[in-house]
């Protein structure tokens, strides 16, 4: 298992967005295989970027391969893979993961229960992923940080692609992939 190429996440978000199912998010003793994913962009009306940089999203407008989290709902985090040219302000959210190891700790995590990593919030809550973890390098970063790897897993042929959920502009646009159940 290897961190994933930088060169892998420096094109477009819609690009990046397919080629990151199958790869491996791992933090705090778990590991989890992405299933779904979603992308956004600063052309985009539903991206935090859409009106420029800001001290929040300023980290979207960072090089490639870095994590993006935010808060949202006044309760929850969600992890953002950072994409696309510096000064571009674009990134992948990783709406779920296959939890793979780490399983107990991620239960505990979600007080026990059973959806451990199926949504976004879910995820950084079994992954004990918060704005701390801002800024991180998930293919250059220490040992112990937020990273993601690539055990040769290839990414779907033909993943499931369809509009975006959770957001309320332009939800019609085609940028969330999701992890055919066969391939």
């Amino acid at each position: 298992m290897e961190r994933v190429d930088r060169s892998l996440l420096t094109a477009d978000a819609p690009a990046v967005a397919p080629q990151l199912l199958n790869k491996l998010l791992v933090h705090g003793g778990c590991v989890g295989r992405i299933v779904e994913v979603e992308a956004y962009r600063q052309d985009d009306p539903a991206s935090h970027t859409f009106r420029g940089e800001t001290n929040r999203n300023a980290i979207m407008f960072g090089p490639a391969g870095h994590l993006y989290v935010y808060f949202t709902y006044g309760m929850h985090h969600c992890a953002n893979v950072v994409t696309g040219d510096a000064g571009v302000g674009a990134a992948v959210l990783v709406r779920a993961v296959e939890p793979l190891d780490g399983i107990e700790l991620m239960r505990a995590r979600r007080s026990g229960r059973a959806a451990l990593a199926d949504g976004p919030a879910k995820l950084c809550q079994a992954f004990a992923i918060d704005l701390r973890h801002s800024g991180t390098d998930l293919v250059d970063g220490e040992r112990d940080a937020v990273g993601l790897f690539d055990d040769g897993t290839p990414p779907p042929v033909r993943p499931r692609v369809g509009p975006r959920v959770g957001i309320t502009k332009a939800v019609e646009v085609p940028w969330r992939w999701r992890t055919p159940a066969e391939d």
